[in-house]
C-alpha cells in the first residue's frame, strides 16, 4: 500500500467567521501501482487534497499513511516523502525557476544528497524519458513552450526518482498532439517501471483512458471510487456537479435508444470500435442489420 488517507478534514479559515471545509471526512486507500484519475469542478477540492499527499499541507484532522507510516508523526522525514511523492503542478512556471533546464532538473537529485555525476546522469536520463530534445536542455525554461516547460518540470520530479508522480492537470493549454504525447509517456512510466500515478484532469476521455480507477471530489468530500465504467455510470449524477462522462457514452447510449444492443459501460472509442466490431460480426442477425 502506497498512500492510505484516513478521515482527512481541512478548513480554511479555522476559527474565525470564514471557516470554510475544503476537505471533508475523505478517507481513500492508493495501492502500489495503480494509475488513479482525480476529477471534480473547479473548487471541489481536488488540488487541495493532492497537496496534502505529500505533505505540503497538513490537515485540519485526520491521518495520512506512507507505506504504512504516519507522516504527521514527530520526527517523520517530510523532505524524504517529497522525493517519494513527486508533484508536478498545474502551471510548470511554479516550480522551474534556475538558469537553464538542465541545472533545474539537476535540483532535485542534488538536494538529495547525490555526488554531481549522479546527479547530472539523472537528469539526463529524465529529460529522454519526458522526450525533451538535448538541444532545449541549456536555454532558460522560460523560453520553453508550453508542452516543453511542462516536460521539464516533469522530469525534474523525474529525476528524484519517486515512488508516486501526482500531476495536477498537466496537458492544462495543450494542443492535441502534446496532450497525448505526455500522456502516452506518463503511461509509459506506469507500465514499464510499475510507477504510481495520480493524474488530476478534467478531461473524461484522458481519464476514461489511461486511469484504472477514479475518485470524484464534490464539494470536498469523496462523491465515486471506482473504475472508470463504475464511476461514469453515475453520469447524470455526475452532470448535477457540472461533469459528465465521455462523449463516447453518450453515443453509445443514443445507439441504445435506437434499438442497437450495444454494451451501455463503454468509456473509450476504442472500446466503442471494438464492441461495434464484434456486432457487425453477428452478420445477418438483428444487430447486424441495424448497423
Amino acid at each position: 500500500m502506497a498512500i492510505k488517507a484516513e478521515h482527512i478534514n481541512y478548513l480554511y479559515g479555522e476559527g474565525t467567521a470564514f471557516e470554510q471545509y475544503a476537505l471533508k471526512d475523505v478517507s481513500f486507500e492508493i495501492q502500489d501501482g495503480e494509475f488513479v484519475g482525480l476529477i471534480g469542478h473547479t473548487g471541489s477540492g481536488k488540488s487541495t487534497l493532492i497537496q496534502h499527499l505529500n505533505g505540503l499541507i497538513q490537515a485540519s484532522s485526520g491521518k495520512i499513511y506512507y507505506n504504512g507510516e504516519d507522516i504527521y508523526q514527530d520526527g517523520y522525514d517530510k523532505k524524504g516523502l517529497r522525493s517519494k511523492v513527486g508533484l508536478v503542478f498545474q502551471y510548470p512556471e511554479h516550480q522551474l525557476f534556475e538558469v537553464d533546464v538542465f541545472s533545474d532538473v539537476c535540483f532535485g537529485p542534488r538536494n538529495q544528497g547525490l555526488s554531481k555525476e549522479e546527479t547530472e546522469a539523472r537528469a539526463r536520463e529524465a529529460l529522454m524519458l519526458v522526450g525533451l530534445e538535448e538541444r532545449f536542455w541549456y536555454q532558460s525554461p522560460f523560453e520553453l513552450s508550453g508542452g516543453q516547460k511542462r516536460r521539464a518540470a516533469i522530469a525534474g520530479v523525474l529525476a528524484m526518482r519517486p515512488e508516486v508522480l501526482i500531476l495536477d492537470e498537466p496537458t492544462a493549454g495543450l494542443d492535441p498532439r502534446g496532450r497525448d504525447e505526455i500522456l502516452d509517456e506518463i503511461a509509459a512510466l506506469h507500465g514499464e517501471k510499475g510507477m504510481t500515478i495520480v493524474l488530476v484532469s478534467h478531461s473524461m476521455e484522458d481519464i476514461a483512458r489511461y486511469a484504472d480507477r477514479i475518485l470524484v471530489m464534490n464539494r470536498g468530500e469523496k462523491m465515486f471510487d471506482g473504475t472508470p465504467k463504475e464511476v461514469f455510470g453515475h453520469y447524470k449524477e455526475l452532470e448535477k456537479i457540472g461533469l459528465a462522462a465521455p462523449q463516447i457514452t453518450y453515443v453509445v447510449h443514443q445507439l441504445q435508444e435506437h434499438g442497437i444492443p450495444i454494451k451501455g459501460d463503454i468509456t473509450t472509442v476504442e472500446e466503442a470500435r471494438d464492441e461495434i466490431l464484434r456486432l457487425l460480426g453477428k452478420g445477418s442477425g438483428k444487430a447486424g442489420s441495424r448497423l
